[in-house]
């Protein structure tokens, strides 16, 4: 999963794209409402989670642009107010999801994950092929029922694959799901990844390198 933070509280911005990283989640993060159209344009994201009064470009704003972008990502808004009315509106522009300050993260976390499951077409929470069971809300996989000790990146790259559902996923497309904004496209990352990935899973093996054009999972 590919989510945007939009928050211009930097420590709190920091602190949740933290706490998502760590769930295997790729996350951009931006200051204010117009870096935020910037990195809309530029990146397909399954969540955005928006502050609403943001400066440079307020939240609504951005809000419409995400609808309209081509990834149609989902939009949880986050707002200091707890009136009613601010509420609607912000429902209103399109927002999927709406959470007041201060939250739980862990509410946020369920919120997050409750959107991707909406989008389009809907995304199961647990994926099962081939002996592999990958659970994203409580972030465990295993192989016959062995428990897979994953890295969040490992976990990652695992579920990019395991969705396509036995299409090949080059390289850069693994680059632009499981990584965020400031992965190098010239790095062997993807390909460590891959390897430590198939090392864990073991025998026999589940995921094929496909020659010039990337990597498809067994079903």
């Amino acid at each position: 999963m590919r989510v945007l933070v939009v928050e211009d509280e930097r420590l709190l911005a920091d602190t949740i794209a933290e706490g998502l990283r760590r769930l295997s989640m790729a996350v951009d993060v931006c200051y204010d409402g117009g870096e935020a159209l910037e990195h809309i344009g530029v990146h397909d994201y399954d969540v955005v989670v928006l502050d609403r009064d943001l400066p440079v470009v307020h939240g609504d704003e951005v809000c419409r642009a995400a609808l309209k972008s081509e990834s149609e990502a989902r939009v949880l808004m986050l707002t200091a107010a707890a009136d009613i009315d601010d509420r609607v509106a912000g429902l209103g522009l399109g927002a999927d999801d709406y959470l007041t300050k201060p939250f739980a993260f862990a509410e946020l976390v369920a919120r997050v994950q409750a959107l991707s499951r909406r989008a389009r077409p809907a995304l199961p929470p647990v994926l099962t092929r081939a002996g592999v069971v990958l659970d994203v809300p409580r972030h465990q996989a295993a192989r016959d029922g062995r428990f897979l000790p994953l890295s969040p990146k490992e976990f990652a790259v695992l579920e990019v694959l395991m969705r396509a559902e036995g299409t090949v996923v080059s390289a850069e497309d693994l680059l632009e799901k499981a990584w965020d904004e400031h992965a190098d496209p010239f790095t062997n990352a993807v390909r460590v990844a891959v390897m430590t990935l198939r090392r864990k899973l073991g025998l026999p093996a589940l995921i094929e390198t496909v020659p010039g054009a990337g990597y498809r999972f067994d079903t």
